[in-house]
């Protein structure tokens, strides 16, 4: 009865304050005075991405950050990355007039710490605060979280964990450059180097939980400021490395988040599994040396296919869409798994020589010997502690974090931080779910672009989000753990309790 006598009153404040306030800028700003660097706020006629205004978009122009090299600061890019092509993007339905803040966090030493807060006029008395995916920018969740969040009327709030993306080290150079020892190749028949801000000194790993929860201390107090008083609930969303955010935020943050969806959040163990034992074998098994994948002529049962999924991976499939015919281990090999593993290993382990030892050839547990990696993973991993409930959804065509040594592997950390208590209050306050996509992938445009027997994630993450909103609210039963059938949705009664049986279903 009190939730919901609460979240009626919830609903109450945003129509109050619609018709007897109005939202300043000078509100905000004089809230965060303290806090904010380089701030600027405006008065947004559509806080969507559908937003018509020219001078004040919504998502600003890639590269239009003054003073930083061009590929630092992307934001269109950014939030496209996480979220499907059209006409699978959410739905934009109506404006939502309101303002939109876009600064600096002051007390980040090195001074790349961005932020971002979008309050509705027609308030619904909510925050949500999203993470940011891969190395990118406050502006990764626009298509995906903050377009279905503010047209429901939640304050949006997101920031890009203290770092700013990448710089360009050279467009033509078939070796690693001279003058950059921490360049990382964007693919492994690529001439293009580049380097990763997050490899730079002082950029340690551990600034991306820091900074999430910074985040979410200072939208409560700039919405305290905008409308006059805190919010009543809030929420942390978030994927890949955005999701990792949304587990620590549950973990080490109860007092200011009231759960969190973690859309294929990355897995972080010192003991493995993790991204530095689960790359490698994948990088060097399909275009190393023969009898590597592609010599093998990619047949599905050759000795390097059975290497790459004995790692981990869920097996290859072949492109049915485009013009280029290609397969989902090719693509991964080609964007992600060289320039991922070169990227988390020049921060955590820089002693290793990259491309003249081989990345293919990196071994975790024999580098624990010989480097401090193993203490740098631990600085940063995931204790399954949570705090607050958590919802993970995850695909189980997932081909850069692998459902097995992530969504799945968090789940058993946090069961097992649970069995240690020796007793259930921990669900019961704090309840834990994992809703696996049958035929999920870890890059939505995938289904768009090649292959149609994967499924989006997108709607099925959003989805969570409504239930956890019911859940924390109202006390809502969250539906148990499952395995969503392709075509399906989360259900109650789930007809595939637990995990999927096969990682993929023609």
């Amino acid at each position: 009865m009190f939730l919901r006598i609460c979240s009626t009153a919830v609903l109450s404040l945003g129509v109050a304050f619609s018709a007897h306030a109005k939202l300043t800028c000078a509100d905000v700003l004089k809230a965060l005075s303290k806090d904010l660097a380089d701030a600027t706020c405006f008065d947004s006629p559509d806080l969507t991405t559908a937003n018509p205004s020219a001078t004040n978009p919504t998502t600003p122009a890639n590269n239009s950050l003054p003073g930083v090299p061009a590929g630092a600061f992307t934001p269109i890019t950014d939030r496209g990355v996480i979220s499907p092509d059209v006409p699978a993007r959410t739905p934009i339905t109506k404006a939502v007039p309101g303002l939109q803040i876009n600064a600096r966090i002051a007390s980040d030493p090195l001074g790349q710490a961005r932020f971002l807060l979008r309050l509705p006029r027609e308030w619904n008395g909510r925050l949500v605060v999203a993470g940011a995916s891969g190395t990118r920018s406050e502006f990764n969740g626009d298509f995906a979280w903050s377009d279905y969040v503010v047209q429901q009327g939640y304050a949006y709030a997101s920031q890009n964990k203290g770092v700013l993306n990448l710089s360009i080290v050279s467009l033509n150079s078939p070796t690693p450059p001279a003058g950059d020892p921490l360049a990382c190749r964007l693919n492994p028949i690529s001439a293009i180097w580049v380097h990763f801000f997050d490899n730079d000194p002082g950029q340690v790993f551990t600034r991306w939980a820091e900074f999430m929860i910074k985040a979410g201390e200072l939208a409560r107090e700039g919405v305290k400021g905008a409308y006059g008083s805190p919010p009543r609930f809030t929420y942390a969303v978030g994927t890949s490395n955005g999701g990792y955010q949304v587990r620590r935020a549950i973990e080490e943050a109860p007092q200011v988040f009231d759960g969190g969806v973690d859309w294929e959040g990355t897995f972080v163990d010192p003991h493995a599994p993790n991204l530095l034992t689960d790359l490698p074998p994948a990088i060097l098994n399909f275009a190393a040396l023969p009898p590597d994948y592609v010599t093998a002529g990619f047949g599905a049962s050759s000795a390097a296919a059975k290497n790459i999924m004995a790692a981990g991976y869920p097996p290859d499939i072949q492109s049915d869409l485009g013009a280029t015919p290609t397969t989902l281990w090719n693509n991964n090999w080609l964007q992600f798994w060289e320039v991922t593993h070169c990227q988390w290993q020049k921060r955590l382990d820089p002693t290793y020589n990259t491309y003249v030892s081989g990345t293919g050839n990196y071994n975790y547990i024999n580098r624990l010997s010989f480097s401090n990696v193993g203490a740098e993973v631990a600085a940063f991993q995931n204790t399954g502690e949570i705090r607050r409930p958590l919802i993970t959804v995850a695909g189980t065509m997932d081909s850069l974090l692998p459902i097995d040594h992530h969504a799945r592997a968090y789940a058993r950390k946090v069961e097992a931080a649970r069995s240690d208590k020796g007793n259930d209050r921990d669900e019961r306050q704090a309840p834990y779910r994992l809703y696996e996509v049958q035929n999920g992938n870890h890059i939505e445009n995938y289904k768009q672009l090649n292959f149609s027997k994967l499924e989006f994630i997108q709607p099925h993450a959003q989805r969570s989000f409504d239930l956890l909103v019911e859940h924390v609210e109202r006390g809502a039963t969250l539906p148990p753990s499952q395995c969503i059938a392709r075509g399906g949705s989360i259900g109650d009664s789930p007809a595939q309790p637990g995990h999927c049986v096969n990682f993929f279903v023609p």
